[in-house]
């Protein structure tokens, strides 16, 4: 068959565009999280699973599907879920015993101390909901023990130093027991402390741990 050249060569020779001119709508790239933004995106999330009333145990199954990765995406974070609550848990320690520090360090009376610092626990609790269930355990109860141990460990340390700041304000009132009025104090504030907490959980968010907590504690502490 011979060519007719009287015919147009190919789509320059019509005035049709040319295939490799015509630009294609850009697809926008799927954005890489930064180094550790998916950790904490993970720990977001698995708080944020935590604060629904009456959630039962959460699977790694169940936290992948809400972030919409696989489980094995989560695993190259952490390796276990143990590892996920545990991630929780630093973030309270960090959070409230930086308050802590700060309280302790800025009011002389030791009475003024312990009443903040139990306020300022509760307080974190009433704005973190997913963690009071970390915190009283609830949430732990089919994980490994070393959780359960390390979250007993943490009220011990809030103990600790109420007993400091209470025998301090003992001494200060001229108690002839300073050692033992502390110990009992902050016996019964760690108690109100735990007990408020696992009232927040169990009344599903519902009974604030802050209510009429001024005059317990005054009551507690005068």
């Amino acid at each position: 068959m011979s060519e007719t050249p009287d015919e147009p060569a190919g789509p320059e020779a019509s005035g049709s565009p040319d295939a490799s001119s015509v630009s294609e709508p850009a697809q926008p790239a799927r954005k890489r999280p930064r180094p550790g933004e998916r950790r904490v995106q993970i720990l977001q999330m698995l708080a944020q699973m935590l604060e629904q009333p009456g959630a039962e145990r959460i699977t790694t199954a169940a936290l992948a599907a809400r972030l919409e990765v696989s489980e094995a995406a989560l695993y190259r974070h952490f390796a276990s879920k143990a590892q996920m609550f545990e991630g929780l848990i630093e973030f309270i320690e960090t959070s409230v015993f930086t308050l802590i520090n700060q309280i302790v360090e800025r009011e002389a009376s030791g009475s003024v101390q312990a009443q903040k610092v139990s306020a300022v626990l509760l307080q974190f609790a009433e704005k973190n909901p997913g963690m009071v269930r970390v915190m009283v355990g609830d949430a732990l109860v089919f994980e490994n023990e070393r959780l359960t141990a390390r979250m007993n460990q943490f009220f011990d340390r809030v103990e600790s130093q109420l007993r400091q700041s209470l025998r301090g304000a003992a001494e200060a009132a001229g108690s002839s027991t300073p050692t033992a009025d502390a110990n009992a104090l902050a016996s019964a504030l760690t108690a109100l402390i735990i007990g408020r907490l696992q009232r927040y959980a169990r009344s599903g968010f519902r009974r604030l741990p802050s209510e009429s907590l001024d005059l317990a504690l005054q009551r507690l502490t005068a």
